[in-house]
């Protein structure tokens, strides 16, 4: 079963996430998991660019580490980098103390502010920890653009269909990913439906 939302109940366990803009105008957030990556991450950032668009790359500490010069890149266009772990773990399946030490170990490579957990998976206990110390984003859309089964166009209709004023979106920045052959044709049917794309001013503000 593919959740295109998260469960309707999740933000009750997770209520100091964030999960959309609250906004009555018609903005959406472009985010992108998973990278950096040579071969992925450099033709995105030149179709978001070609439209003005700034977006939040949530990378991987260890991909970061690798490829600083695509991360100060991202960052020199106006993009903001996101934790998204040292080693893309999930937060069911490793300890609370593994895990926190997995995520601050990113800090030095991606941030020490914003975090969105791989999979969006988080214990209870991780959760309450990492809020002392970070914003956490999940997303209100999934495109499933790293599914090879559901292909591009399912992707980009599920995303036409669901698209919503606030709507934080996740992509993935990865070479295997099929973002790459419909972002720009999304990109543009956004902006004739008459939406605007945009970085929320709580993506620039430390957690509390």
């Amino acid at each position: 079963m593919r959740l295109i939302r998260p469960w309707f109940f999740a933000a009750y366990f997770l209520p100091a996430a964030c999960f959309r803009i609250k906004t009555t105008e018609k903005v959406l957030c472009l985010t992108f998991d998973d990278g950096p990556d040579p071969d992925s991450t450099l033709p995105l950032l030149n179709i978001i660019e070609k439209f003005n668009i700034r977006a939040v790359f949530f990378c991987s500490g260890n991909s970061a580490m690798k490829y600083p010069e695509i991360v100060l890149k991202i960052k020199s266009g106006g993009h903001i980098i996101g934790n998204h772990c040292f080693n893309h773990l999930d937060g069911y399946k490793t300890s609370t103390k593994r895990y926190i030490e997995n995520v601050m170990a990113a800090d030095p490579f991606t941030s020490d502010k914003l975090f969105r957990p791989p999979y969006g998976r988080l214990r209870p206990l991780q959760y309450r920890k990492l809020t002392k110390t970070y914003k956490i984003i999940m997303w209100d859309l999934l495109a499933y653009d790293f599914d090879k089964s559901l292909g591009k166009e399912k992707s980009m209709n599920i995303m036409k269909k669901k698209i919503r004023k606030g709507s934080i979106i996740v992509f993935h920045d990865k070479p295997d990913s099929t973002v790459h052959e419909f972002l720009e044709e999304f990109i543009i049917y956004c902006l004739s439906q008459g939406y605007r794309f945009d970085l929320p001013a709580f993506l620039h503000e430390p957690a509390d």
